[in-house]
């Protein structure tokens, strides 16, 4: 059962922008939250934007300004667009489902991961 399936990931010049892309099934995308991760080689896994079903945003302070996640309802699509993308953004990026618990967002279910490579 895939439920999670992001897209958009490839190579691109530093400065340069992505947006990536998120297809849920339609249960998956309507009773959770959302949330982008990223995992950088030999780093853990960190949280890069997050999202309610009422759409309040979170970032981590590495990518303010950059980035934007937004969520499409209609078709069951979250996107995470990366503007003034840096080396130090290349990772490979997961779409993730969860739920915000007070200030803290909770993953539950995860993508296969999408790879974006910036280059200098």
């Amino acid at each position: 059962q895939v439920q999670l399936v992001e897209s958009g990931g490839g190579l691109v010049q530093a400065g340069g922008s992505l947006r990536l892309s998120c297809a849920a099934s339609r249960s998956i995308f309507k009773f959770n939250d959302l949330g982008w991760y990223r995992q950088i080689p030999g780093k853990q896994r960190e949280l890069v934007a997050s999202i309610s079903g009422g759409g309040s945003t979170n970032y981590a302070d590495s990518v303010k300004g950059r980035f934007t996640i937004s969520r499409d309802n209609a078709k069951n699509t979250a996107y995470l667009q990366m503007n003034s993308l840096k080396p130090e953004d290349t990772a490979v990026y997961y779409c993730s489902a969860g739920r915000f618990y007070s200030e803290n967002y909770y993953p539950t279910t995860w993508g296969q991961g999408t790879q974006v490579t910036v280059s200098s």
